[in-house]
């Protein structure tokens, strides 16, 4: 996942009611904010396995890094853990969850309803993770008023009215390459001020609005870059 624009937030800053006083302090860099989510994910599985404490280290391998790098991430929390004890898996969860944003549920529009539309709209891990698919839009008369997900596609002309009246702050889009600009002006002009995109282009979008971009040929274009030099073939 690339970010092509990400707005005039380098950091994130931790501002919501409850957020540990270290956090709203000060920012939290933005490679932190990104690897935050892992750590959560580690902890929520370790939840799910009734443990209640958990290493620094333990944390740290299961979510990819190392130890000293998860102890400085989490530093930026204010959260330390206790020497042979080591983290409250309840209490990190909460602290990470306030400073990524996930104690309030966001709204999710998404534009778009192909197949990996179709699939985005039934993904149920976004309501576990604290995200609720309010809106699908789609511009193929042949889609428009279909149910997808318990949601009824509407039509690109009542993009504004949809994002207004379900107040969704984020946007997908999972349209065509070439209609994706287009898309994510409508975007902008409705009010969101998150979008993630799955067109293989870039895109452009003011200072306000940030931007993230999964582009999954690419990624499948670097896999391949390293499985040639590791073996050698197509060179």
């Amino acid at each position: 996942m690339d970010t092509q624009r990400t707005g005039p937030r380098a950091h994130a800053r931790a501002a919501e009611p409850g957020a540990p006083a270290r956090a709203r302090s000060r920012d939290v860099p933005a490679a932190t904010v990104a690897r935050l989510p892992g750590y959560l994910r580690v902890l929520h599985a370790l939840t799910a396995d009734d443990v209640v404490t958990t290493s620094s280290e333990e944390l740290a391998a299961g979510a990819g890094v190392t130890s000293a790098q998860l102890r400085k991430d989490l530093s930026f929390l204010g959260s330390y853990g206790r020497r042979g004890v080591g983290y409250d898996v309840q209490h990190l969860s909460e602290q990470i969850a306030v400073v990524l944003g996930l104690t309030t549920q966001r709204r999710v529009v998404i534009v778009g309803i192909g197949n990996l539309g179709h699939a985005l709209a039934n993904y149920s891990v976004f309501a576990e993770r604290g995200f609720a698919v309010v809106g699908l839009v789609d511009a193929d008369p042949g889609v428009v008023g279909t149910a997808v997900a318990g949601l009824v596609v509407r039509p690109p002309e009542e993009l504004a009215a949809l994002v207004s009246s379900t107040d969704a702050t984020i946007g997908i889009i999972a349209t065509p390459a070439a209609g994706a600009q287009e898309v994510c002006d409508a975007l902008v002009a409705a009010g969101v001020v998150g979008i993630l995109t799955f067109a293989p282009r870039s895109l452009r979008v003011p200072a306000h609005v940030d931007l993230r971009a999964v582009d999954v040929a690419s990624e499948l274009q670097i896999l391949a870059f390293h499985d040639r030099r590791r073996t050698g073939t197509g060179a």
